[in-house]
C-alpha cells in the first residue's frame, strides 16, 4: 500500500448547485489525467482526477454519494488523505485537440486543456450539461478554448446531447480527449471513428486499491487502475462493456443508462 500524504484544505469553492472544489497543497508530480485516492477520515477512500494542478491543488467533486457528501461539508482547515498518484493519463502531443467534456468530467480535462494552452496547442471543446448552471469550468474554458455548450433542457447553447454538436467541431482536430458520461464517452468514439480521428477517453470504475490488486475495476480484461484510467482508442473498441455496462461493489454487472 502506498503513502497516504495528509494534506489541509485552504479553500473551497463552489463550482455549481452540486460541485465543489476543494484546495490543497500538494508536494507530488501527476500527469494529466492519472488520479489519485482520497481518503476521508472515518468515511471512505474513492479514487479522484485532481482537477487542479497548477501552484495550488485541488479535487472538484459532485455530491452523489457518502463519500461526496462528507467532502462537500468539508471546511477550510479540514484534512484528508492523498495517495498516489496512479495510473496512465492522456498524451498530449497532438496540434489540434477537441475536448469532450460531459458532467463532473471537466476534473479529469481540465489539467490537460491548462497544459495544452501553455504549449500554444489549439483547443476546442464541447461542455455538456443537464442544465446551464451545471456546466463546469464554463466561464475558464471559454477563455481557454473555442468553446461550444450543450445543455439537455435547452437553457443554454444546443439543446440536446453534447455528442450532437461534435461532428461540425472534428475538422482539422488530430485527437479527441474526453471524460464523463460513459455512454457519452462511446458515442464520442463512434463519430470520431468515422472521420479517423484517434480517441482517449478517460473511464470510471469502483475501486478499492488502486493498485491492481482487487481487480474491482477490471474491464475486458483491462484494469482502469492501472491499465488507464485513459484508454485509447484502439482498446476501447476491445471492451464489449465500454458504454453499456459496470459493475458495483460486489462485482456485480450493472447496465449503464
Amino acid at each position: 500500500m502506498s503513502k497516504i500524504d495528509i494534506v489541509t484544505i485552504n479553500e473551497i469553492k463552489t463550482q455549481t448547485p452540486s460541485i465543489k472544489s476543494l484546495f490543497f497543497e500538494w508536494d507530488k508530480e501527476i500527469d494529466p489525467g492519472q488520479f489519485v485516492m482520497v481518503w476521508i477520515p472515518g468515511v471512505d477512500e474513492v479514487p479522484m482526477s485532481l482537477s487542479h494542478q497548477e501552484e495550488v491543488q485541488g479535487i472538484t467533486v459532485r455530491n452523489v454519494g457518502s463519500a461526496t457528501e462528507a467532502l462537500h461539508e468539508f471546511e477550510e482547515g479540514d484534512k484528508l488523505g492523498i495517495r498516489g498518484p496512479f495510473g496512465r493519463g492522456y498524451s498530449l502531443v497532438s496540434d489540434n485537440v477537441l475536448a469532450v467534456v460531459g458532467g463532473i468530467g471537466g476534473a479529469s480535462i481540465r489539467p490537460s486543456i491548462v497544459d495544452l494552452v501553455s504549449k500554444s496547442k489549439n483547443v476546442k471543446c464541447a461542455l455538456g450539461a443537464e442544465t446551464k448552471e451545471e456546466l463546469l469550468f464554463e466561464d475558464e474554458l471559454s477563455d481557454l478554448t473555442h468553446l461550444h455548450v450543450a445543455t439537455d433542457d435547452g437553457t443554454k447553447g444546443h439543446e440536446g446531447f453534447v455528442t450532437e454538436i461534435i461532428e461540425e467541431m472534428l475538422h482539422d482536430i488530430d485527437c479527441v480527449i474526453t471524460c464523463g458520461p460513459e455512454p457519452m464517452m462511446q458515442r464520442t468514439a463512434d463519430i470520431a471513428a468515422k472521420k479517423n480521428v484517434p480517441v482517449q477517453a478517460s473511464l470510471e470504475r469502483y475501486m478499492k486499491c488502486g493498485m491492481g490488486l482487487c481487480d474491482s475495476c477490471s474491464i475486458n480484461g483491462y484494469q482502469v487502475c492501472r491499465d488507464g484510467p485513459v484508454f485509447y482508442d484502439d482498446e476501447l473498441k476491445k471492451m464489449k462493456e465500454f458504454g453499456k455496462f459496470e459493475r458495483d461493489k460486489s462485482g456485480r454487472k450493472v447496465r449503464l443508462c
